[in-house]
């Protein structure tokens, strides 16, 4: 090993060791900077005066949700080889407002692959279609519904 080499490697290992040494100083010494202020507005964004909620709850006026619904998907397996997606469909529309329903197919044989999903549109319809429908029958199969999970 050259020693000119070696001393090379050694000054540029302390002069990063210095670089890093300084950094953090400077770091140290910056002050650090508040909260930021925002107002409600810019956090809630836009909500509707209490005064008018109160004037329609207490009118039996359907409320007005502030947040748009959250949709839900459901896996739906054990399906008869010829249940389309229209059927799957009308099978769940009962239990609340369907976004959309599909049938898994085979890409080389456009068969069934006896699995679909459902998705809800309301997050908080699902669990009761879950419950109604979870072993009920579509076309002679006895149907299993979850909440879709990913892969």
């Amino acid at each position: 090993m050259n020693s000119p080499d070696k001393r090379a490697r050694e000054e540029k290992r302390n002069q990063r060791a210095l670089a890093k040494r300084q950094r953090r100083i400077e770091k140290r010494q910056t002050p650090s900077r508040g909260p930021e202020i925002v107002t409600a507005d810019a956090i809630v964004g836009n909500l509707r005066p209490i005064e008018e909620v109160m004037r329609s709850l207490q009118s039996d006026a359907p409320v007005q949700r502030s947040a748009s619904t959250i949709p839900t998907k459901l896996f739906v397996g054990s399906l008869s080889s010829n249940t389309t997606s229209a059927e799957l469909r009308a099978h769940f529309e009962p239990h609340g407002t369907i976004a959309e329903a599909v049938v898994i197919t085979d890409r080389n044989t456009g068969m069934s692959r006896n699995f679909g999903f459902v998705t809800m549109a309301d997050r908080k319809d699902a669990p009761a279609a879950i419950d109604a429908l979870h072993h009920s029958e579509l076309d002679g199969s006895r149907i299993v519904v979850n909440v879709a999970t990913q892969r």
